[in-house]
């Protein structure tokens, strides 16, 4: 199997120097990369063939020309009925296939394309600034909890054309998804309840908004046709449960993985700083290095090979974009965090026609909050003494603590 461990990382210590060996020899399979330090273990992989079968049924792509093989081709890997946080019915259009995906994606794409994220970029702005606002002058803030949670549920509030007393609403219904407490069987009791909470809270707003339509994204789904057949309320319903659970949580992660690794490699804070106009390239270079969604499964609907290696049916293909985002046969240099990469074909959004459908807005909120923090908090390091904690499942930082001078 691929070692795994949850670590813990101090400010002191560089995850930069892949120093990992791939240990292939074991049976069984406990969990894929350590959280804290994963790119070792994808420089392994990769060196290992880039695709192995751990155990029967289970395949790990790794290498980009896999991961590429497996994505591309949605009529041989699916990706229908894998995903089980508290949904009754599949997520849109995440959960669904060709040809029926195409329906929802020619709905959805317009809605979030980039001159519609030009659109909300001042309300973005002064989202993020709101957050700042509250501890700037203070000289610190535990920047997990105090920003990267709050910031992109609060532009998800403007863009559902909801007001900001709900905030601390679907910040309760996205952690009883994504982060359950209790052991297994009590997790499955919450997200089915908590699931069963979102059906009933967004069902409720597109009821007002049928009523009253409003400039935001429910009115747009309610609105929305393609030949002339407009969205059930069903189909709206599944589409919001995806946009709270994975709208929200991905771009918190990206954001206490971007700030952890600025705060212990000051050079790359130094040329944010010195040059914002680099901040786009810095987004690209930081999610294809830190890659929040490590991988992505899929499930062998027949017999096929990916890169010389045999999968039956009913395989489960754990695809490993992490490892792909540092494949030296697309990537120049690919263990070096560099600004300046003029091609950066990296795979942080997957890939597919299961790309993320929400890519531009998610890069907008990155961009926007690099640059407004940099601009108000230029000079920051991490806490002395703060152990970076990587919890399980995405990649992300729980305590990211950041001090910096108010004089």
């Amino acid at each position: 199997m691929v070692e795994l461990r949850e670590r813990k990382l101090s400010g002191s210590e560089s995850r930069d120097e892949p120093k990992a060996v791939f240990r292939g020899d074991e049976e069984g399979l406990d969990d894929l990369f350590d959280l804290a330090e994963p790119q070792p273990k994808y420089k392994a992989l990769l060196e290992a063939g880039g695709i192995i079968c751990p155990a029967e049924g289970f395949v790990v792509a790794a290498s980009r020309a896999a991961v590429d093989e497996v994505l591309r081709h949605p009529e041989s890997y699916t990706s229908r009925d894998l995903v089980q946080l508290g949904n009754v019915r599949p997520l849109i259009p995440l959960s669904v296939d060709p040809p029926e995906h195409l329906k929802y994606r020619k709905i959805l794409d317009p809605l979030f394309a980039p001159k519609k994220m030009d659109a909300i970029e001042d309300d973005v702005a002064a989202r993020v600034n709101h957050f700042i606002d509250a501890f700037v002058d203070r000289g610190s803030c535990n920047f997990t909890e105090e920003l990267a949670v709050l910031f992109p549920s609060a532009v998800f509030l403007g863009l559902m054309g909801l007001p900001w007393e709900e905030l601390d609403t679907l910040l309760r219904l996205k952690d009883g998804i994504m982060r359950p407490p209790g052991d297994p069987a009590e997790q499955m009791r919450i997200r089915e309840q908590i699931g069963q909470e979102i059906y009933v809270y967004f069902d409720a707003i597109l009821d007002e908004r049928h009523k009253k339509p409003e400039d935001d994204i429910l009115t747009e789904f309610l609105r929305a046709e393609v030949d002339g057949e407009k969205l059930s309320r069903e189909e709206i319903l599944d589409i919001c449960f995806l946009f709270l659970i994975a709208g929200l949580d991905t771009v918190t992660d990206s954001l206490t993985l971007f700030f952890a690794h600025l705060s212990r490699h000051p050079e790359h804070r130094r040329q944010i700083v010195a040059d914002p106009s680099i901040i786009p390239r810095a987004v690209e270079e930081l999610l294809r290095w830190e890659t929040p969604v490590a991988g992505t499964a899929r499930a062998a609907t027949g017999d096929s090979v990916v890169a010389g290696c045999p999968i039956t049916p009913g395989s489960i293909v754990f695809v490993s974009i992490g490892a792909a985002n540092v494949d030296p046969e697309v990537f120049g240099d690919p263990f070096d965090v560099r600004f300046d990469r003029e091609d950066n074909r990296h795979l942080a959004f997957g890939g597919g026609v299961h790309r993320c459908l929400g890519s531009h807005l998610a890069r907008r909120e990155l961009r926007i909050a690099l640059r407004e923090w940099h601009r108000r908090i230029p000079d920051y390091e991490l806490k002395p003494g703060i152990e970076l904690h990587y919890p399980p499942g995405l990649r992300s930082v729980e305590n990211l603590e950041l001090i910096w001078s108010t004089s």
